[in-house]
């Protein structure tokens, strides 16, 4: 019986260091596949190697190459364990080599022929460029978690909202920080700390031969976000509900949502559980997929929260796409008074993605001015601008 985690070891080791991109991937389908498949034949062999081992055309003569010199004769398995009494693979047919079997048109065990799908590189003409493609490595396939970082949110599948969870909740959060009012002493601090220098002077005779100092702590930012959860934003309602789940429980930040008026979401968000924060955040909220009134919402928000001090040196999150059912002038009027208070104001919008987009729609125009930071978010890779601008502590990056 051959040794099939040498087999597998073996190949894939030679593929690439011959060029072939054979990753750990790769690599465990073809072991995968000798243990449910156990060829007998070297074409068997061949074929498995060939559709778990190569992923391009391209790779295919090289693969051939690699093939034939460890199981056509020319090297044996064992040569790589340095054991000289390892019994060669007997059960494999050593002495058919892979033309042969193409030109009688049938495998070891019957059947019509498998065709390569592309015809031999011996068989026509190779120019330069194609020698060059060849030789040229290729970079391993993407896992999935990077093909899900790339995808729009509005794409997803259930079971990748499942897997977009997961991914969310590790993702750090980070406040910028601010001076606070309180001090604490410290040998560099400005500010000469008297009553701790008058308590030291008792020491010497009451003169303060010593200056003890302070300066001022830092304190995070508080981070207020503010969700569109109408019809339009529909498809990215359920990613961005992760994002506000995790800032809550990262940063205690205020989370609010709002379709045609605002809905306070907070409290409904602080449980441990994702998918139950979800289902009491949709059942607090009465107008989810509705029209869209952003004006509205944030004047809302100015006159119940932010002059109360929720807003005030904050930064401010808003995810929405601009489509304003109310008069823009409103929005206008209503941004210009939340960045007097706010610190920062970020605004996310997914349909802002398209290199052809400009903000021409009338809520987006009005609200623009009043804007810090303009990023698309649309994808797990986009979010990574969001929670940068998150956490930068300067005013304007846009």
């Amino acid at each position: 019986m051959p040794d099939l985690a040498g087999v597998s070891a073996r190949l894939a080791t030679h593929l690439h260091a011959a060029g072939v991109a054979v990753g750990p991937d790769r690599a465990g389908r073809f072991a995968a596949g000798l243990q449910l498949a156990r060829p007998v034949t070297t074409d068997e062999l061949y074929w498995l190697g060939r559709v778990t081992l190569t992923a391009t055309p391209v790779e295919i003569a090289t693969y051939d190459r690699v093939f034939a010199d460890i199981f056509l004769g020319v090297s044996d398995i064992a040569d790589s364990r340095g054991d000289p009494n390892q019994p060669h693979l007997d059960s494999f047919d050593r002495g058919r080599s892979r033309p042969d079997i193409e030109e009688s048109g049938t495998s070891g065990t019957g059947g019509a022929p498998r065709p390569s799908p592309v015809a031999d590189r011996n068989d026509r003409p190779q120019h330069e460029d194609d020698r060059e493609l060849s030789d040229a490595p290729t970079g391993a396939p993407a896992s999935p978690e990077e093909l899900l970082r790339r995808r729009d949110f509005a794409d997803c599948t259930m079971e990748e909202l499942a897997e977009l969870r997961r991914i969310v909740a590790r993702l750090e959060v980070i406040a910028p920080r601010r001076p606070s009012r309180r001090r604490r002493r410290h040998r560099s601090g400005r500010t000469i700390d008297h009553r701790t220098t008058m308590r030291r002077a008792h020491r010497t005779g009451g003169h303060p031969v010593v200056l003890s100092r302070k300066r001022p702590t830092e304190r995070r930012r508080r981070v207020v976000l503010i969700a569109d959860v109408s019809g339009s934003m529909e498809a990215y309602s359920r990613a961005y509900l992760y994002l506000l789940h995790g800032a809550v429980r990262a940063l205690h930040a205020e989370t609010f949502v709002f379709s045609t008026r605002l809905t306070h979401l907070t409290r409904s968000l602080r449980t441990n559980d994702p998918e139950r924060a979800l289902r009491d955040a949709v059942g607090h909220v009465d107008d989810w997929s509705g029209g869209t009134r952003i004006g509205r919402a944030i004047g809302d928000f100015n006159d119940r929260f932010g002059r109360r001090g929720v807003a005030r040196g904050a930064v401010v999150v808003i995810v929405s796409d601009g489509w304003e059912s109310d008069d823009p002038a409103d929005l206008g009027e209503q941004m210009a008074r939340l960045s007097r208070l706010a610190h920062r104001i970020i605004w996310v919008n997914p349909r802002s993605k398209s290199d052809r987009y400009e903000p021409l729609v009338g809520g987006m125009a009005a609200a623009l001015p009043h804007i810090d930071t303009f990023t698309s978010g649309h994808s797990l890779e986009a979010l990574d601008d969001v929670l940068a601008a998150i956490a930068d502590a300067s005013r304007k990056s846009a």
